[in-house]
């Protein structure tokens, strides 16, 4: 077993324990997700499942969804399901490593850049490969994909 899904079946295990039902709620939910992403995977021929860099892309993503849930929740003056959405981001980015500040980011990117050889826009698939490979869940994939359009443009 890898070492996110052994980390969230433990956490599994003290939420029930705990009777913590937000954090039990959160963690059944990317576990749900996380074996819906295996048999999608099986079906391609990869027998083992998601690996934790998918993983850590699929809560990234849930995050995502979530912080666009509350924005909406907001705008339709809604708070209390606001608080809800903010409430599952916060036991989902427990999960996550520390994310990167802009500046790491950047950095990253810069070195990417020069590892992969691309020199424009047609090469930034490559880039963005490399970053999703080597920093998956530690930043924002969106801003991310905005800097190397900036840096390959430029």
């Amino acid at each position: 077993m890898s070492e996110k899904r052994t980390e969230l079946s433990t956490a599994l295990k003290e939420a029930m324990k705990a009777k913590d039902e937000k954090t039990l709620g959160t963690v059944r939910m990317i576990i749900s997700k996380m074996k819906e992403q295996d048999i999608e995977a099986r079906v391609k021929g990869n027998m083992e499942g998601i690996d934790d860099g998918q993983i850590l892309s699929l809560m990234q993503g849930m995050i995502k969804q979530r912080q666009e849930s509350a924005k909406m929740y907001i705008d339709g003056a809604r708070p209390e399901l606001a608080a809800k959405e903010n409430e599952e981001i916060a036991i989902i980015e427990k999960f996550l490593p520390a994310q990167m500040s802009d500046d790491d980011i950047a950095a990253a990117i810069i070195g990417l850049i020069a590892s992969t050889e691309a020199t424009s826009i047609k090469d930034m698939g490559k880039v963005m490969g490399e970053l999703k490979a080597k920093y998956a869940g530690q930043l924002d994939m969106g801003k991310a994909g905005a800097i190397i359009k900036q840096k390959l443009a430029g």
